[in-house]
């Protein structure tokens, strides 16, 4: 608890009242600190002369004085209370120092010596405290500018600040003032346990349409012991509603429109809230407006446009607050279009060498340009609606676009697609082919044709054929058989046929024993296409024959020059001759070889007459026509 020591009659400044006679106390000096700071309380100016050594300190808090701090030969001692802990004796005794200064530290603190008289000194002190960044609220609801009396515009609040902080409103960054039945501003405050202000203002006022999007901020301006401050809240944006005054219409997207694009058609108003809307279109048989159904308000929605889009639109707001109803100026929206697009004659066939005329129209509410394109290639023919065709070939059949387009709305355009096709018999993909097969394994045979009229196909071997159809004039047939020994010999022969004649491919199949694998094709003519039958036997083999011919042709030919040779050596005598028909010839010393050669004379009676020599020597009755020529080195 503090202490309260009264005062001396002559000492009772204190109290403000004095003694009749005596002269007003003299004012307090003043000492500013802020919150949580060291106040450093002087016993008198540091110029005056005094002895400190024996000196008392009172704080007076409505006008009572409590004794807080006794000097006594220059030794301090804290007198129990709220400031028995905080206190402390500085410069030899001339100043008492209060830490931790609260709020609650504002008042008069005064000093008495006794020796070597009575002397008194008194100090107010002065706190302070910034307070934290205001916070402002706006209104949520909003205002409506049909309000005869202000409404609230936002709440401005200033916590923990000491003292008072003044407050400040600001409207697109000029200061508001009270204004009757136009502004009000309206602070209140609330003491914290802990000494600090909270400052709460509320900013009413009455607005207009044009402060939909006025910025409202506020200020906190507070003093330090460094001077004059200040703080500023953000700004925010109150809701203001008016009624509408205005409807239109908008389409997005912007520009030239063309079938397909996704088109937006809104309704905006210039009120807040936004009317009810409607939206109606034109009807162009009857002239009357029609409401359309949109899921959105006021937005309808064309997520692939159409030229049946196209016409008159217009918007109707109507206010849920006034029910009165705004209609929009009607807008015309135009969708281009490019449609029905024909080509005649629509079915285009003809005979090998004659020509064709295939003419391109479409519809359109813009000026059009054709172009002919070939289906396969995409090469470009010609420009213009009409695509002539001269001395046609069966190559020419297939498909032939035409492509409408409007070159002033960039990528609106519509094809047609047409075949022509050319009178023919049928043409195969192949001639013939070869595969290497399996025996008894299952095996797939395509065969595939094309012809105007359309062939037929079937196959010489039996099986389950299936057709599909390539295109109009092209179909192609899958064979599914067992391989056997005579489908191995005989092959397989497919047959397109149609009323202007047949073609044929034969399948070949080779037994391949040496590969592990499963089937595998091999083509042995190259890709054709051919008018004339195609029809191919399977050929005996040549290879045997032209063997034997060369290996006759080459024993000839030994033979005869061994027979030249026997004979030079026999007309040189170097050659004996034997009843056994054998004969010994010898070869220079260089050669290193030796063989024996045996002459057959039932081979060739006329090589052998060379070897009976010139003398013409009969064979013997034993003799058995063999001569042996033993040739050594």
């Amino acid at each position: 608890m503090s202490t309260e020591v009264p005062l001396r009659e002559p000492e009772m400044g204190a109290s403000g009242r004095g003694v009749p006679g005596e002269a007003e106390p003299p004012t307090p000096e003043p000492l500013e600190v802020e919150v949580g700071g060291t106040a450093l309380l002087k016993c008198g100016p540091s110029h005056s002369p005094g002895n400190f050594s024996h000196v008392d300190w009172f704080s007076v808090h409505k006008e009572k004085p409590t004794l807080i701090f006794r000097v006594r030969k220059g030794q301090g001692q804290s007198e129990p209370g709220e400031y028995q802990h905080r206190l402390s004796l500085l410069d030899r005794g001339t100043t008492l120092a209060l830490a931790h200064v609260t709020p609650h530290d504002e008042r008069i603190f005064l000093c008495q010596g006794k020796r070597p008289q009575s002397q008194e000194h008194r100090i107010q002190l002065h706190v302070y405290k910034a307070p934290e960044e205001p916070s402002i609220q706006v209104n949520p609801l909003g205002i409506s500018v049909n309000s005869e009396e202000p409404e609230e515009v936002a709440t401005c609040v200033g916590r923990n600040g000491y003292p008072v902080p003044q407050v400040i409103w600001y409207k697109n960054g000029r200061p508001l003032k009270e204004e009757k039945k136009r502004v009000h501003i309206q602070s209140s405050q609330i003491v914290e346990s802990s000494g600090l202000y909270t400052l709460q203002s509320v900013l009413k006022a009455q607005l207009v349409k044009e402060d939909k999007d006025a910025q409202f901020y506020c200020e906190l301006n507070y003093r330090l012991p460094s001077g004059n401050h200040m703080k500023e809240s953000r700004e925010v944006v109150v809701p203001v509603f008016y009624p509408a005054e205005k409807v239109w219409l908008e389409v997005e997207p912007v520009g030239v429109l063309k079938e397909g694009d996704r088109v937006e058609i809104r309704c905006l108003a210039d009120g807040n809230p936004p009317p009810h809307f409607t939206i109606s279109k034109q009807n162009p048989s009857t002239q009357e407006m029609e409401e359309k159904a949109t899921e959105d308000n006021g937005v309808l929605v064309l997520e692939s446009a159409r030229k049946e889009h196209s016409g008159l639109y217009q918007c109707q707001g109507l206010d849920l607050e006034t029910m009165a109803s705004l209609p929009s100026e009607q807008q015309e929206l135009l969708v281009n279009y490019v449609s029905d697009v024909r080509v005649s004659p629509a079915a285009p066939e003809s005979r090998e060498g004659g020509s064709l005329a295939l003419t391109c129209e479409a519809e359109s509410n813009r000026a059009l340009e054709f172009q002919w394109l070939r289906e396969k290639t995409g090469q470009v023919l010609e420009r213009g609606p009409v695509l002539r065709l001269h001395n046609l070939q069966r190559d020419a059949g297939g498909g032939y676009r035409c492509v409408a387009s409007v070159p002033s709305v960039p990528g609106l355009n519509r094809t047609q697609l047409v075949r022509v096709a050319i009178f023919g018999s049928p043409w195969m993909t192949s001639k013939e082919r070869k595969m290497w097969v399996k025996e008894n394994t299952v095996l797939n045979l395509s065969c595939e044709a094309s012809g105007h009229p359309r062939p037929s196909i079937s196959w010489s071997v039996d099986g389950t054929a299936h057709e599909q159809d390539q295109d109009p004039q092209s179909v192609l047939s899958v064979l599914n058989v067992l391989v056997t020994p005579e489908l191995l010999e005989t092959g397989a022969e497919c047959v397109a046929s149609n009323f202007l004649g047949r073609n044929t491919t034969t399948i070949f199949l080779e037994l391949d024993s040496n590969r592990t694998t499963g089937l595998s094709t091999s083509t042995v003519s190259p890709y054709t296409r051919a008018n004339s039958t195609s029809t191919e036997k399977k050929l005996p083999e040549p290879e045997s024959k032209g063997v034997a011919i060369v290996a006759v042709t080459v024993c000839v030919l030994v033979l005869a020059v061994l027979g030249a040779v026997l004979y030079f050596f026999y007309k040189k005598g170097k050659l004996p001759c034997g009843r056994s028909g054998k004969q010994e010839i010898t070869l220079p010393p260089s050669r290193k070889s030796e063989f024996v050669v045996e002459v057959k004379s039932d081979k060739l009676p006329e090589e052998m007459g060379l070897l009976q020599g010139s003398t013409g020597d009969k064979r013997a009755p034993g003799d058995q026509g063999e001569k042996y020529i033993d040739l050594r080195h």
